[in-house]
């Protein structure tokens, strides 16, 4: 599933790609492309060009649009420090991992910091997604998995602070590179079966 959702970016680059390291060294791995087809991409980020948006947890009105600026200097304290809030961010670099959107939060009862998506995979692929989530995060039930046949995807939540490189000194910025990473590698546990 990650191989094709990456070859399929990676045709649609008309030959020359811009790739993170993560996404090229799988391709390299994966045969999808040569190196020499490979160009580092011209932002220092995957989410500089995200749609961010900050709203009310309770209702889910727009506080406001933020910038990447807004990731990038906030901590991810400040979602403790504004409780009421939760942070969405939709960008292209998830498509490539099957997510449309990720948002963060803190929990209003345990004050965990958790991150809510929808994954694209296949209602058959429970065993090996729960076998990647026990295997990798810290806590005993630090996610929910529901699969959501309406939409055909599952609905995850997970703890950040269950995943060994959390900690409460992150910027949101690296929070969400921190769940991209996790995601990716999820994906990539998923294919290898």
């Amino acid at each position: 599933m990650l191989s094709k959702r990456l070859q399929q970016f990676i045709d649609e680059s008309d030959g020359k790609v811009a790739l993170f390291q993560l996404e090229k060294d799988y391709a390299v791995k994966q045969g999808l492309t040569g190196t020499d087809k490979i160009h580092p991409p011209s932002s220092a980020s995957r989410f500089e060009e995200a749609y961010i948006e900050r709203s009310h947890k309770e209702t889910e009105e727009l506080i406001n649009v933020e910038s990447y600026q807004f990731i990038e200097q906030q901590s991810i304290s400040y979602l403790k420090e504004h409780i009421d809030e939760f942070i969405f961010l939709e960008s292209a670099w998830f498509e490539v991992i099957g997510v449309d959107a990720v948002s963060l939060e803190v929990d209003d009862v345990f004050g965990t910091y958790d991150a809510m998506l929808g994954l694209k995979l296949q209602k058959k692929q429970r065993d090996p997604i729960e076998k990647y989530l026990d295997e990798t995060l810290n806590g005993n039930t630090s996610y929910d998995l529901l699969f959501n046949g309406e939409d055909g995807l599952w609905d995850l939540n997970f703890t950040l602070n269950d995943h060994p490189d959390f900690h409460e000194g992150l910027t949101m910025l690296a929070a969400y590179e921190l769940v991209y990473d996790f995601l990716f590698h999820l994906l990539e546990s998923v294919d290898a079966g």
